[in-house]
């Protein structure tokens, strides 16, 4: 194996961090799937590990080549360490979200910026880059200029299908980034191949890197591509999220309802802008799903930290939910609720006893409040259709009940300060298809 050569050399050399061989590495665990991996390759990157974090500069925090081979490292080894998880699944460390999903220093406790458009255009571009990577990995593929996940192709039409939702999915971003820019190609491979090439045009070589080093499946079938890609982008999405109703909180707590109803809407238009994603998932053979998804025990959805983060920044869970397996699989934001941090729920009850929401001020702070429950519902609600498509009655990885747990969950409050609009029609029960 020419590619263990290459590692023995670089782990007896004067090694550098920059001078990694990442594309032999990786190229091997593409081509036999994370799961597959041979012992030898594993052990081999597990001293070389040993090895950078013994140095002292790999620690948390650290910036530069040492951090990306540290986090690299811990993603590609997550299966031989024992500590499989939807983290390491998708590679989140890689793609550097806030510490809704990965930074092991910051916490959400952190003040948000007082100007949030720097962290707004960030996540457009990093979900931009997402979307067009999933569909230009459609392309190459379609095209036969890929051996990559080679097994249960997709056919013509499914490709077409996806790259149009794909560009559908990712027109809000362009549109938030520059709302000159626009994809308008009639054909659906021309308008995705446009999208690329937007989102190469504004990227630095550490983020085609990290895009690059964070897919990492864990078999051979092609649509496991676009699995990883979506639920990155979703990732992404509620990282997103979390940083609004964090500046949600603290512009109550200040007395700057104007900026508060902002915030919401704002997260509001971001998430229902995201339904797409859910109709480019649902286009997944079913098949292909079930065959990858048996080498993925271990990691859920349910130990996404940023969804987690979102729902208890709306309001302080109950009991019973932080002592549930949905919050003791994510610790560090359990720890943080029970810390006693606020969500815009208790940060509403203040400003209100306080005096300082009242009026317009308090009608428009609630509309927004309802409006975006309405949206995280709709977005539950999506989900579990789409789970009940494409898993039926199996139980969920990551040691969990699968669509039963979904069904349990979908329709709990998002706040309790302000109930659901009286005047709005019921939400659908058809637990049907994804929209199309």
């Amino acid at each position: 194996m020419p590619f263990v050569r290459e590692l023995t050399w670089w782990r007896s050399g004067p090694s550098d961090s920059g001078d990694f061989p990442y594309d032999a590495v990786l190229g091997e665990f593409q081509r036999v799937g994370k799961h597959f991996v041979e012992k030898e390759l594993l052990a081999l990157l597990d001293e070389i590990r040993t090895r950078v974090v013994a140095t002292g500069s790999a620690i948390p925090g650290a910036a530069g080549p040492t951090r990306l081979l540290r986090d690299f490292l811990d993603v590609a080894l997550d299966k031989w360490d024992g500590r499989y998880d939807y983290r390491s699944y998708l590679a989140l460390p890689l793609l550097r979200l806030p510490w809704t999903a990965e930074d092991p220093v910051a916490g959400p406790e952190d003040t948000p910026e007082t100007d949030p458009a720097n962290a707004r255009r960030d996540s457009d571009r990093l979900l931009l880059r997402l979307v067009a990577d999933a569909l230009d990995f459609e392309l190459t593929a379609a095209a036969g200029a890929t051996t990559l996940l080679p097994l249960q192709r997709p056919g013509p039409e499914t490709v077409a299908k996806r790259l149009r939702l794909g560009v559908r999915a990712a027109l809000p971003a362009v549109s938030r980034l520059d709302p000159a820019r626009t994809v308008d190609d009639p054909e659906p491979a021309d308008a995705a191949a446009t999208l690329h090439a937007l989102a190469a045009a504004d990227v630095t070589d550490d983020e085609e890197r990290r895009l690059r080093l964070s897919m990492m499946p864990v078999y051979r079938s092609h649509d496991e591509y676009l699995f990883v890609r979506v639920l990155q982008a979703y990732e992404c999405v509620f990282a997103g999220l979390a940083d609004e109703l964090r500046g949600t909180v603290a512009a109550l707590t200040t007395g700057d309802p104007a900026a508060a109803a902002d915030r919401l809407a704002y997260a509001r238009d971001r998430l229902a802008a995201a339904g797409p994603l859910f109709s480019l998932l649902a286009t997944m053979q079913p098949e292909s799903f079930r065959t990858f998804r048996e080498y993925t025990e271990g990691a859920s959805a349910i130990q996404s930290r940023s969804y987690k983060l979102v729902e208890s920044l709306c309001r302080t869970p109950e009991g019973s939910r932080l002592d549930s397996a949905a919050y003791r699989s994510v610790p560090e934001v359990r720890e943080w609720v029970l810390a006693g941090h606020p969500s815009v729920d208790a940060a509403y009850r203040a400003a209100a006893r306080a005096g300082r929401l009242a009026g317009a001020d308090r009608d428009r702070v609630e509309r927004e409040m309802r409006a975006f429950a309405e949206a995280v519902l709709g977005w539950r609600r999506t989900h579990h259709r789409l789970a009940v498509r494409m898993l039926g009655t199996r139980p969920g990885t990551g040691y969990t009940e699968g669509t039963p747990y979904l069904a349990a969950v979908r329709s709990t409050p998002v706040f309790t300060a302000v109930g659901p609009d009286p005047g709005a029609a019921a939400p659908p029960t058809n637990t049907g298809g994804c929209p199309e």
